[in-house]
């Protein structure tokens, strides 16, 4: 890491020509991966990253730049070049920086990084197993484990008192894909990817064999899946990994950078609905352990449970520093960013809709034709109209209260405030999916969540035909 004397240093040169906030923050990362195609080690590395980002805001305004050089000529430098973005005067001398706690929620008796490769290898050895063993036509599994340890430390200061923030983050995944092949050379996949912020203990003591299996239960069961059908239907969506719809369709439009610009379907909507009265919803990062987690995010702001939606009613934004300046409101915890490299900004970290009141089991016996979707694939959203295209990477037809054949090519269709309001029927079965986001400031580890839902009626796109 720096001094406290060099940040001291360099935080008054960024503010030497009118600046209004500066920051340093200084990271150090070790990144370790393992991956086996059909048991057999296909790579494995370790690699480290160290370097600062150096950012000066002035009202509305940014300005921002990295390096990998941490010597005292090097940060100068970088901070005097930065800071020639603006012409004013001086309005703030950084007098001395204090020292700032924080609280570890996320703690962890045996890291990651410890971990032997041979262990891990012979983990990842287990899970193809388990998966090969589903069926012959299971030709290629793909099993890797990858995990991260940072130490980051951030100096900053909007008056003559600077602070410095120290904080340390470590993530582990198993990320295994299972091939099939069928009948003239069809080609299926199946995946699974349990993550966690948290040791190794986690890994050992879930069903990652059963995970395992599943995928390749996935991959098998869709080459003879038939197409999925075309039209409007009501569409019933799985807990936990189901909840990467309304990340993307809805949770983008609620952070601050869009909002703040006027480029989310949201910007004007806190105090009105904008979804079903049964719909809450909360970005939540004080979750211990969690893949979203963290004790406070990239501006040294602690995490915390911030109300989207109650009830149908927009509560709030997901809000960093500069973002927050522009709609006139605090940062509530949710600035962040993949590493260094890149300048932070709203993003989420456990964005889940709350639970409701229906058994999951009853809401599929009360649909009498429709979609239930159990896992999704790709997609794309417009965070101004908040339209969206999603594929099902697992679909199912719901016949008479009950889920039927599978079917394949599945695609959802709609608006994140269509999806919203159509809601009609929340389960009591929260549960959460491990992902990453890609955005802005870079590719960042996040939690998407919901319990069982069901809308009322949402396109279907497929190959199918008209579903009967």
């Amino acid at each position: 890491m720096i001094s406290k004397s060099l940040a001291l240093k360099v935080l008054n040169e960024c503010l030497a020509t009118g600046g209004d906030y500066a920051e340093v923050y200084v990271e150090e990362t070790t990144n370790q991966s393992v991956e086996l195609e059909n048991g057999k080690v296909n790579s494995s590395s370790e690699s480290k990253s160290y370097g600062v980002g150096i950012r000066i805001l002035n009202g509305f305004k940014s300005v921002y730049g990295y390096t990998s050089d941490t010597t005292q000529s090097s940060l100068m430098n970088l901070a005097h070049s930065l800071a020639a973005s603006y012409n004013g005067a001086r309005t703030i001398t950084v007098e001395k920086i204090a020292k700032k706690r924080v609280n570890n929620i996320n703690k962890i008796d045996d890291h990651l990084i410890d971990v032997p490769v041979e262990e891990k290898i012979a983990y990842l050895k287990e899970c193809t197993e388990a998966a090969q063993a589903v069926d012959q036509r299971i030709v290629r599994v793909v099993a890797n484990f990858s995990n991260s340890h940072r130490e980051w430390e951030l100096f900053n200061a909007e008056g003559p008192v600077g602070n410095q923030i120290n904080n340390t983050e470590e993530r582990g995944r198993m990320f295994l894909l299972a091939m099939a092949v069928g009948e003239g050379g069809k080609i299926e996949t199946g995946t699974t990817r349990p993550g966690r912020y948290d040791g190794w203990h986690w890994f050992k003591e879930i069903d990652y064999k059963g995970k395992s299996r599943r995928a390749a239960e996935i991959a098998i069961q869709s080459l003879t899946a038939d197409e999925c059908p075309s039209g409007v239907y009501p569409v019933v969506i799985t807990n936990g990994w189901g909840g990467v719809l309304f990340h993307e369709a809805c949770g983008h439009p609620l952070e601050s950078s869009a909002t703040s610009k006027k480029q989310s379907v949201f910007s004007e909507s806190i105090g009105k609905q904008i979804a079903s009265k049964l719909v809450s919803a909360y970005d939540d990062g004080t979750l211990p352990n969690e893949w979203g987690s963290n004790n406070i995010d990239s501006e040294g702001v602690k995490t915390r449970k911030n109300c989207l939606i109650k009830d149908g009613i927009c509560k709030g934004f997901m809000v960093d520093r500069l973002n927050g300046r522009r709609l006139g409101m605090e940062p509530n915890g949710t600035c962040r960013r993949e590493s260094y490299k890149y300048e932070p900004t709203s993003r989420m970290s456990n964005t889940y809709i709350a639970a409701g009141k229906d058994d999951p089991e009853q809401i599929i016996k009360d649909t009498k034709l429709g979609i239930y979707v159990n896992d999704f694939g790709g997609g794309s959203v417009n965070p101004m109209t908040g339209e969206f295209n999603f594929s099902a990477s697992e679909a199912y037809i719901i016949r008479d209260g009950k889920i039927c054949e599978p079917v394949r090519g599945c695609t959802l269709i709609g608006s994140g405030s269509e999806v919203l309001m159509n809601i009609d029927r929340v389960g009591n079965d929260v549960d959460l999916g491990q992902g990453n986001c890609g955005a802005a400031s870079g590719s960042v580890p996040v939690n998407v969540g919901q319990p069982t839902l069901r809308i009322s009626a949402m396109t279907v796109g497929g190959r199918g035909g008209k579903l009967e």
